[in-house]
């Protein structure tokens, strides 16, 4: 099953050349004219990379060929590059709630705001987000800090109230996670 798109815009030649090719170099070959169906076609595809001769605006995944002739070895190569990296770049990012975390920029967003957090506080709502009832604090001691649970430390603590104030600050969002009598949550 071939799950990659490639999406020729505006580039007549490279399409034919490409479609030829299109089971050999597993990809779905689609040519598209005009940047309203352009706009139609992405909104359906999960996997694509549209090819074009130069950059449109607020559009990702594209990839430039102005110059020709290209060699096509080069040309599958960059493209299987480009698709590489989007893989790599989807898997790195997952739904909290109404918040993305994006583990590879390690930031918090909520639509045009941003967090940056460091890799324990990543680790803390990781962690928590799996979780259906509330995490005691030996719990998060013993699986994030690797402490023996008898160890008296505020570690736990001291970490969620620092991300649970940033968060707060940047997002107006107090209940993010919450404090519960059995430990720690996030808010469903």
């Amino acid at each position: 099953m071939i799950n990659q798109n490639l999406i020729i815009y505006k580039h007549k030649v490279l399409h034919q050349i490409l479609k030829e090719l299109e089971d050999v170099l597993n990809f779905n070959v689609i040519e598209i004219l005009n940047e309203k169906l352009l706009n139609h076609k992405i909104k359906n595809l999960k996997n694509y990379l549209i090819i074009t001769q130069k950059k449109l605006l607020l559009l990702e995944n594209q990839f430039f060929v102005d110059q020709l002739p290209i060699k096509l070895v080069y040309l599958v190569e960059k493209l299987n590059i480009e698709f590489l990296k989007q893989q790599f770049s989807n898997q790195s990012e997952l739904n909290i709630n109404n918040y993305l975390l994006n583990l590879n920029a390690r930031e918090i967003s909520l639509k045009n705001k941003k967090l940056k957090l460091t890799e324990k506080e990543i680790n803390i709502i990781l962690y928590l987000s799996k979780k259906i009832m509330p995490t005691k604090i030996e719990d998060l001691q013993k699986n994030i800090w690797k402490y023996q649970s008898n160890t008296e430390t505020h570690t736990v603590e001291t970490h969620i109230y620092r991300l649970r104030k940033k968060i707060s600050k940047v997002f107006s969002d107090k209940n993010f996670i919450l404090s519960k009598k059995d430990g720690y949550q996030i808010k469903k």
